[in-house]
């Protein structure tokens, strides 16, 4: 077995991997270790998305787990088609919301989560039976293995299990799972969770109904019911996966392929970057107050949009009318008539944050002229992990599975923790948002995205954390600036403009940008310079016709990985 230590990769820089025939991103280098071993053996792209997300629910349990949701992206090489699935659980029909944990049990419970039905299990179903060429108990061995044997505890996994603690430890399950000992286990040391190990040859043995319908359907069903929640086993498959049509995007020589309704990002980016092609980007320089001008509104007028994202079987939905370039030039000469014909220091100067001008945050002038750290206006508890995968036969798969949408709140069924949906119900410019209705998919922001030239895949992306503003910077630094793909993923990101006229953003800007802001009448404040809310993406990109490079975020864990046309690997997967 290799060394466990060897497996601990922490934030910073990470060189792309290149000259690959088949390639692998993820957030932990165990997943890549175990996809690029699956693709190795002569499994597809879909094989080692089965096994790297069966792996990376037992090994990164603060980040993900086998009870969230899972949406993919897959480009299907024989066929050059491009398949979304849509496996969100849904809320149980008839039931209203059921909330277990109260406020104030951390930012998980800031605004405290709903119980709803897992859609992980049920995605992986799919997928497999779809595109996989591999045994599902083959697929499943890594999983079975990292619960058994446990993995290291990084410093990354330690803060998150900290900031989170409230919650996750509210029930006596909770604290069973991640504080065996009493106390949540240290950095360096091994972390085994309590029965997954068991559960995980359940679903080995008796296939991925074992949690859907069978033996930890019923513990799940029993759990909820003993807490006050009349869920049935007839609910566990009243919302299955879904197959949907993605969203294409027009973009200049490209076209862009995101998640459709009711996933919100492809109306956001599709939005955000209409209105950048209108406001001129690719004539600015990447990192100047004109580029972070534009794009902090583009971002704003994106994030209106999103409202539209709705589940098709029950709402109309107007795609054409969201994607239209007409309308994006409309808003982008709305913006750029707008702008201040005075220079806007003075006010900034004297106004500070000014009255409720972002919700009460401290002046934004630092020492030096350097604007102040700020909370992000939407911080999200973390909470999903994105996998990049490309097979030698050219499937390429964007995927993520998550925390959020994960069963039951803060409880723990059969060695499985869970943290339930932060949807709302009802509510049109809530990111996440479900109706309850029965089979009616929800709402959310998930960032799996390809961008197709000619036909075929140059460039795929998709991130945890902030997606819903980091995905239209990525993709200008990558398709306006003609930044290399690494350089486009370590660019400094911004959250969108905020009504205070405030835009937060990495602090690695360029000397005289802030002041030049403030001429704008744009406010700025500081987020870490590399800070890991705003995710960490998951990419690969076409070099040439033959040859593929996998990339890793600075902001996190992530590693990179694959192999050329001899077979050779080329990153950092152990012995």
């Amino acid at each position: 077995m290799a060394n466990r230590s060897n497996y601990i990769v922490n934030p910073g820089p990470k060189e792309p991997v290149t000259g690959l025939k088949a390639a692998v991103t993820s957030d932990s280098a165990i997943v890549t270790e175990t996809m690029v071993n699956i693709l190795a053996g002569g499994g597809n792209a879909a094989d080692a998305v089965i096994a790297g997300a069966m792996v990376q629910a037992a090994v990164e349990p603060f980040m993900t787990n086998h009870a969230g949701l899972v949406t993919m992206l897959y480009y299907e090489a024989k066929t050059g088609k491009v398949h979304q699935l849509d496996s969100l659980g849904g809320h149980p029909s008839g039931l209203p919301p059921f909330r277990p944990v109260p406020p104030g049990m951390g930012p998980y419970a800031h605004m405290p989560p709903s119980a709803i039905i897992p859609g992980f299990m049920p995605g992986l179903k799919a997928i497999h039976a779809q595109f996989a060429t591999k045994d599902w108990a083959e697929l499943c061995a890594d999983g079975i293995r990292w619960a058994e044997t446990g993995h290291e505890v990084s410093t990354f996994e330690y803060g998150m299990n900290v900031f989170g603690e409230k919650f996750i430890t509210y029930f006596p399950e909770g604290r069973d799972f991640y504080q065996p000992a009493g106390y949540f286990p240290n950095v360096g040391d091994i972390f085994t969770p309590p029965g997954m190990a068991s559960t995980l040859r359940g679903v080995r043995d008796h296939g991925p109904d074992y949690m859907i319908t069978g033996p930890w359907a019923e513990k799940f069903v029993a759990k909820g019911n003993e807490l006050g929640w009349e869920v049935t086993l007839g609910h566990m498959t009243e919302t299955p996966p879904r197959w949907v049509e993605p969203l294409r995007f027009k973009y200049h020589e490209f076209e862009i392929i995101f998640l459709g309704p009711p996933q919100a990002q492809g109306f956001f980016s599709s939005v955000a970057l209409g209105v950048l092609k209108h406001l001129g980007i690719r004539d600015m320089a990447p990192g100047s107050a004109e580029h972070i001008w534009a794009m902090g509104h583009a971002l704003r007028q994106g994030q209106r949009h999103w409202e539209y994202a709705r589940d098709d079987h029950v709402y109309d939905v107007p795609r054409a009318e969201v994607l239209d370039d007409d309308y994006h030039k409309h808003l982008a000469k709305l913006i750029r008539g707008s702008r201040p014909k005075v220079d806007m220091s003075g006010h900034i100067r004297l106004s500070g944050d000014g009255p409720n001008a972002d919700g009460g945050r401290p002046a934004f002038a630092g020492p030096a002229g350097k604007p102040r750290l700020v909370e992000h206006f939407d911080r999200q508890p973390s909470g999903s992990c994105e996998i990049a995968v490309v097979d030698s036969e050219g499937n390429w798969c964007q995927f993520m599975d998550t925390l959020q949408g994960s069963g039951i709140p803060g409880q723990v069924v059969g060695g499985i923790p869970m943290v339930g949906s932060h949807a709302t119900f009802g509510a049109l410019q809530s990111s996440m948002d479900a109706l309850l209705v029965e089979g009616a998919k929800a709402r959310c922001i998930i960032g799996n995205t390809l961008v197709l030239k000619d036909g075929k895949p140059v460039f795929s992306a998709g991130s945890p954390g902030n997606i819903h503003c980091t995905l239209p910077q990525v993709l200008a630094y990558l398709l306006d600036f003609k930044l290399d793909p690494y350089a486009a993923i370590d660019a400094p990101r911004m959250m969108p403009m905020s009504e205070g006229q405030m835009i937060a953003v990495e602090d690695r800007l360029d000397k005289g940008v802030v002041e030049d802001l403030n001429k704008l009448g744009v406010r700025v404040g500081a987020l870490p310079g590399y800070d890991y809310h705003m995710g960490s993406f998951s990419v690969i990109a076409r070099e040439t016709s033959d040859t593929l490079t996998a990339l890793a975020d600075p902001r996190r864990c992530a590693v990179a990985d694959g192999f050329n046309e001899h077979g050779d690997v080329f990153g950092r997967t152990s012995d």
